[in-house]
C-alpha cells in the first residue's frame, strides 16, 4: 500500500455458512469451499490480506475446531497467526478483542477487518480503496467500505451516505439492514445508498474508544481482557455484531467507495456471479451435465449429476446428501437447516 501507516489485517474466519448446505457444514464452513474461484475462499482472502500488510501482520479469528481445516486449505497459514475464539459471540466481541491485542502490541496501529468468505477483484483496486480508507482512519474515523449497488439486492445491508469528507468518502448518515424488494429498488434509484461490504478500517485504539462510548454490551466486559484474560471476556460479553454495536451508533463513521468488484457469496445464487456459466446460463461445478436446461446451479462433489429439461434449480450433492431446490428459495436454506436440526421435517 502507499500508506506508511502501521497496519494489521484481521480475517474473520468463523461462521458456518448454512445457506450453502449441504456442502457447508459446521466442520467445513463455506470459507473452506471453492465458491469464488478454483481455490478455497480462505486462501484467496489470505492472499489479499497479505498483499495489504504482509504475512506477519495478518491475524485470523476462528474457533479451535476449525484451525486444522483452515491451515490445510491455505498453504502457509500456521496456528501462530490465529486469535482463537473461546466461544462464538459474533463480530463485535471478536473485533474488540483483536483491536485490544493489536493496540497492546503496536500502539496507534491501523486495523483492517476482512471476511474470509468474500469475493473481491481486482487486487490493485482493493489496495487503492484501502489506501483512501486508511487516510480517513488516520483522522480518527471508523471507516466502512461501501460498494455501489448494481441491482436491488435484498440480501445485503445498505448505508445512506451524507456529506462528502474527501476522495470518494462521505459521512455515514445511517445503516439499513436487508430491505424488502421495493425499498431496495428505491435505494438503487436514489443513488444515495451503498452496499455495506462489512470491510472496515480504523485505528485499533479508536475502535476501542468507540466501544467504550456507544457499545455497553461489549465495553462492560473489556476490563476482563486485562485482568482475567480472553476466556473470561468471552464468557461475560454479549453476542452482538460490530455493525449494530458500533457502526450504527457512532458519530464518527465514514464510508469509502470501493473501486473493486465485490460479492459476499451469500447463497448458492451467488455462484452464478462468481463462477463461469455455460451457453445456457448453467453453473456446473464437478461432474455435472445439463441438457435442455437453463440457469441452473449444480455443485457435485462426488458421483455425477445430470439435469434434463429443468430450469432455475440448485442441485448440490455432497457427502451422503443430495439437495434440490428452486434458485428463488436458495437464500432461505438457513431456515431449512434449522428445521432439519430441530427434527421439524
Amino acid at each position: 500500500m502507499k500508506s506508511t501507516a502501521d497496519c494489521y489485517a484481521v480475517v474473520l474466519a468463523g461462521g458456518e455458512g448454512s445457506r450453502f448446505w449441504p456442502a457447508s457444514r459446521p466442520e467445513r464452513p463455506k470459507q473452506l469451499l471453492a465458491l469464488g474461484s478454483p481455490r478455497p475462499l480462505i486462501q484467496d482472502t489470505l492472499e489479499r490480506a497479505e498483499s495489504l500488510v504482509g504475512p506477519e501482520r495478518v491475524r485470523v479469528i476462528a474457533s479451535e475446531p476449525l484451525i486444522s481445516s483452515l491451515c490445510e486449505s491455505a498453504p502457509g497459514l500456521t496456528r501462530t497467526r490465529f486469535l482463537v475464539e473461546p466461544a462464538a459471540r459474533s463480530t463485535g466481541p471478536a473485533l474488540a478483542w483483536a483491536a485490544y491485542e493489536i493496540e497492546k502490541s503496536s500502539p496507534g496501529a491501523i486495523m483492517i477487518s476482512l471476511h474470509a468468505d468474500h469475493v473481491i477483484h481486482p487486487l490493485p483496486e482493493l489496495v487503492e480503496t484501502i489506501d483512501r480508507a486508511v487516510s480517513a482512519a488516520n483522522r480518527g474515523s471508523l471507516v466502512c467500505l461501501g460498494v455501489e449497488p448494481d441491482r436491488p439486492e435484498t440480501g445485503y445491508g445498505y448505508i445512506e451516505v451524507g456529506e462528502g469528507t474527501g476522495d470518494r468518502t462521505w459521512r455515514a448518515r445511517r445503516f439499513v439492514e436487508k430491505p424488502d424488494r421495493e425499498t431496495a429498488e428505491e435505494y438503487l434509484a436514489s443513488g444515495g445508498f451503498l452496499w455495506n461490504s462489512g470491510i472496515f478500517v480504523w485505528r485499533a485504539a479508536d475502535l476501542l474508544e468507540a466501544i467504550r462510548d456507544v457499545a455497553p454490551e461489549i465495553s462492560r466486559a473489556l476490563p476482563l481482557l486485562e485482568s482475567d484474560g480472553v476466556e473470561s471476556f468471552f464468557s461475560a460479553v454479549e453476542a452482538i455484531s460490530i455493525d449494530v454495536a458500533v457502526m450504527e451508533r457512532s458519530p464518527v463513521v465514514e464510508v469509502a467507495l470501493a473501486s473493486f468488484a465485490w460479492d459476499d457469496v451469500g447463497s448458492w445464487n451467488a455462484i452464478a456471479r462468481t463462477r463461469p456459466t455455460d451457453s445456457q446460463g448453467n453453473v456446473l461445478v464437478g461432474s455435472a451435465t445439463a441438457v435442455d436446461a437453463t440457469r441452473n446451479v449444480v455443485w457435485a462433489e462426488e458421483g455425477e449429476v445430470v439435469l434434463f429439461d429443468v430450469d432455475d434449480l440448485v442441485v448440490v450433492r455432497s457427502g451422503n446428501v443430495t439437495m434440490v431446490t428452486r434458485r428463488s428459495s436458495a437464500p432461505d436454506l438457513k431456515k431449512l437447516v434449522s428445521r432439519l436440526r430441530s427434527g421439524d421435517e
